[in-house]
């Protein structure tokens, strides 16, 4: 029996369940929604991949799953991380990366960012309103550098930037794993 793959996503607008919808259909592997996972949920799978969202400078859920995978005999963990940001704006990503892992998680293990976008249809409350005032506090910058122009630009409504061409690199991780 070849080796088992978990991938457990947290989705709140639904692009991360999306891009594990996409590596399901390329690999084969259990999904699971992060609110159903369990250490006995996890007990069994060779490869555990963690899908979330980017939110507020942190990787949503992350803590709380880093405390199962170190209870777990998984022999390897991979991430994964949607957000607004282009994957093109490799600093800020790789920026992003530094500041939620340590210096040994990043040399461990394997993570992979997949651009997605906006959806304040889906949304909370709390987050819309949060994006709102930032995106209002932007419009009324004086002196805007030409990314923040662009950055005012983008978060004033719903859009969708995401593509399976972003899974790429995390499916060839997981097949040359196999």
């Amino acid at each position: 029996m070849g080796k088992r793959i978990i991938v457990i996503y947290k989705s709140s607008t639904g692009f991360t369940k999306r891009y594990a919808e996409m590596i399901g259909e390329k690999v084969e592997c259990t999904l699971l929604d992060y609110r159903a996972v369990t250490e006995k949920a996890l007990s069994g799978y060779d490869i555990i991949v963690f899908g979330s969202r980017a939110h507020a400078g942190m990787i949503d859920g992350y803590k709380h799953i880093k405390s199962m995978l170190q209870k777990c005999t998984a022999g390897k963990v991979a991430l994964f991380v949607t957000g607004a940001t282009p994957n093109a704006a490799e600093d800020t990503i790789n920026e992003f990366w530094r500041q939620n892992l340590t210096g040994d998680e990043l040399k461990k293990i394997p993570h992979f960012y997949m651009q997605s976008g906006l959806c304040y249809e889906k949304m909370g409350f709390v987050d819309k309103l949060m994006m709102k005032i930032f995106a209002a506090m932007m419009a009324k910058k004086k002196d805007k550098s030409s990314y923040e122009k662009d950055l005012g630009q983008v978060i004033s409504s719903s859009y969708d930037i995401s593509s399976e061409k972003y899974v790429e690199p995390l499916v060839s991780f997981l097949k040359s794993e196999l």
